[in-house]
């Protein structure tokens, strides 16, 4: 995928007329730069990620842009279930983890844009992983999801407060998961 793209390319990614693109850079909410001694512009994928996200457009034109998830959860047969269904479905990149130390490992090594943290798995505690992921520079824009057996008012109010993102209830369901998703990846750090 092409670092730096051209208003025409942009526009095609999107589903807009090239003039949109351009009027969305001279207005200053898509960035970029233009061209010396031109009027071409010129914007970086990076920036183009961002306005998309921001704008609630969906990332699935722009190649290369597939949402990382990481599912961290005791029971292996069912989140790898639903890594299937959100890969062949929803094109996201779905990695598993069973237990807090393959969950670090895989989080480092895969950058999630959102982790799905099952709030039961054995030896996890859950404010100090999330401490622990707002810490690291590497992974400060991952969208935490607590996942729980029972959810009340009181404790999502408990999670948001120890920095989680949202929170999802079990037993979930595949639209609740995407819509979960997609909400914490339309925030842009």
């Amino acid at each position: 995928m092409k670092e730096v793209l051209t208003t025409g390319e942009v526009a095609r990614i999107c589903g807009v007329a090239p003039r949109t693109v351009s009027k969305w850079f001279d207005a200053g909410q898509l960035r970029g730069f233009k061209i010396p001694g031109s009027r071409d512009r010129r914007i970086p994928r990076e920036s183009l990620v961002r306005f998309m996200r921001v704008h609630g457009i969906p990332l699935r034109g722009l190649d290369g842009a597939v949402t990382r998830v990481l599912l961290v959860n005791r029971d292996y047969e069912a989140a790898d279930a639903l890594r299937v269904a959100l890969e062949s479905g929803f094109d996201y990149e779905v990695q598993v983890a069973t237990g807090v130390f393959e969950a670090g490992l895989l989080a480092r090594q895969t950058r999630p844009h959102v982790l799905l943290l099952d709030t039961s798995v054995p030896g996890l505690k859950a404010r100090q992983m999330r401490l622990a992921l707002r810490s690291d520079p590497e992974l400060v824009a991952t969208r935490v999801v607590a996942v729980e057996e029972e959810l009340n008012e009181d404790l999502v109010k408990q999670r948001r407060s120890e920095g989680f993102d949202s929170c999802l209830a079990k037993p979930y369901n595949l639209a609740g998961v995407v819509r979960v998703i997609e909400e914490a990846t339309n925030i842009v750090a």
